[in-house]
């Protein structure tokens, strides 16, 4: 059923709508009013074309994502169109088939919240990269560090985590008990948008809880080998008391990197301040003389396993350019061959 032909039996009113969630070829939206805030009324759901799209306002269509703004905009040739309207800010992973499309994970975001647990250890590196994702974003990183209940350094984990997560605020907190959430609570503006992302098992589920005030995720336990349950196996978006909203995201077991250079300097400006003070503006960082970046790591200004993490980011920013560009030139390839059979065909024709 094409989105441009048909809604749904309850499809949505003249207006803006808010999607909610995201469900294959069926799309959950909540009523906005004028001013952006949710409105009285139930939800709607719309249904997309058979490729998951819906058309946008400005530009192809798109996958819609929660957090989407639809407008509905009927015609009296199509009476049921629904159009996704232009995203301020969007958080996007790697696509899973790993080609060089981008799998959206949530649209029109203020905040990033990266969760991260406690215990285990967190992982520093996976903390870099999704740092590098909310960057690439456009909007604000959080890094908020879970089940801060069960450690007795969560203040030393907060100094080193926060030693790589520069210019940007690190909580820990205990969802269970409310250690650190008021702390949490009062970064959420009225009227924002977050997106909480992190691994299985960082209590995502748990978190949104506590911040709803109600149980609106299922929560589990964490497995006997430490590892956690993947218990939200969907994107939804809460409604939180304030007027805020928040979006839920699955535990990312791997996280596939979208990024551009700007993102990955501001993850890791101290490297990039370096690098900017190197002799040589070509230096590879490797063996080269009045390298400034070898020489922090020397004397320990700069950690190596750092500096390992931004040689991995770099490496795998360009890889993602070179899948884009190849992406790029086979579609302009498959444009030409369908010209090129058309002309030939047109001249057939009137070679007859």
């Amino acid at each position: 059923m094409s989105a441009d032909e048909s809604a749904d039996p309850g499809s949505a009113a003249p207006g803006r709508w808010l999607v909610s969630r995201v469900d294959r070829q069926r799309v959950r939206a909540l009523p906005l009013d004028d001013g952006g805030a949710f409105a009285p009324g139930d939800g709607t759901t719309v249904v997309t074309d058979r490729d998951g799209t819906l058309p946008a306002a400005v530009g192809e269509p798109l996958v819609p994502a929660v957090g989407d703004v639809l407008l509905a905009a009927p015609t009296p040739e199509l009476p049921d169109r629904v159009l996704v309207a232009p995203r301020r800010s969007e958080l996007a992973r790697d696509s899973a088939d790993r080609t060089s499309r981008e799998q959206v994970i949530a649209a029109n975001v203020d905040v990033v919240v990266i969760a991260e647990h406690l215990d285990p250890d967190p992982a520093v590196g996976r903390v870099e990269r999704l740092l590098t994702l909310a960057w690439r974003s456009g909007a604000t990183p959080l890094v908020v560090l879970t089940k801060a209940d069960l450690v007795d350094d969560a203040a030393d984990w907060v100094a080193d985590v926060g030693a790589v997560a520069l210019g940007v605020d690190v909580l820990a907190v205990s969802a269970t008990t409310g250690l650190g959430m008021s702390e949490l609570r009062e970064r959420i503006a009225p009227g924002t948008t977050l997106v909480v992302v992190g691994p299985s098992g960082a209590g995502k589920s748990t978190l949104v809880n506590a911040l709803a005030g109600t149980e609106v995720m299922a929560t589990g336990d964490r497995r006997g080998d430490g590892k956690g349950r993947h218990t939200t196996s969907h994107r939804e978006l809460v409604p939180l008391p304030g007027g805020a909203t928040l979006i839920d995201t699955p535990g990312l077991r791997a996280v596939g990197l979208v990024a551009t250079p700007d993102a990955v300097a501001k993850t890791f400006s101290d490297v990039e301040d370096l690098v900017a003070q190197c002799r040589f503006s070509d230096c590879a960082h490797d063996t080269e003389p009045g390298c400034a970046v070898l020489a922090a790591v020397e004397d320990g200004t700069l950690d190596e396993r750092r500096l390992a993490s931004w040689r991995s980011l770099q490496r795998e920013m360009l890889r993602q350019a070179a899948r884009s560009d190849a992406r790029i030139a086979a579609q302009q390839r498959d444009v030409w061959k369908k010209r090129v059979q058309g002309m030939r065909e047109y001249q057939r024709a009137r070679g007859r």
